[in-house]
């Protein structure tokens, strides 16, 4: 098994417009299939922006982005914010045969559980949402700390 590389790509002023990173997401996955690059997981922080999945519905489109752009995109889910402040991490790894995308998407929830926890955070899954939430308080409802959304082509995650 290969061993995975972390690549921090751009953070804080060096924010990464979302349509260069996905360039540079198409760009490692075809080195990831094709075998001369190892599991890579991209690092980044993204200027305003939204991106709709396959489940956005019209209505879930935001009336006013603010000057953020609205970009459809192909992997799962609904409507996401990203933002200055937000890590957002890539992962592009090779799913073995036996792993489901939903199973895949389970673990990675799990992996950033822990990582709250070992922060000091206590985060759990709200059944029937994808992500990673803070639980319901007295400053308000569940909250997502962690969204995820997941396409597959060729066996590898994007």
């Amino acid at each position: 098994m290969s061993e995975l590389r972390f690549e921090q790509v751009g953070l804080g002023a060096d924010a990464v417009d979302y349509l260069a990173a996905w360039d540079l997401q198409r760009a490692v996955h075809a080195r990831v299939v094709d075998g001369t690059q190892d599991p890579t997981v991209l690092l980044l922080e993204h200027p305003p922006v939204y991106t709709a999945g396959k489940r956005t519905a019209p209505g879930d489109r935001p009336a006013d982005p603010g000057g953020a752009a609205v970009i459809d995109v192909d992997r799962g889910g609904m409507i996401t914010f990203h933002g200055p402040g937000q890590l957002v991490g890539y992962p592009i790894v090779r799913l073995p045969d036996h792993v489901k995308v939903v199973d895949y998407v389970r673990r990675v929830e799990e992996a950033l559980i822990q990582v709250c926890a070992d922060l000091g955070v206590a985060t759990a899954r709200v059944p029937g949402r994808s992500g990673v939430w803070l639980r319901a308080d007295d400053r308000g409802p569940e909250r997502k700390v962690a969204a995820i959304g997941i396409r597959v082509s060729r066996g590898v995650t994007m």
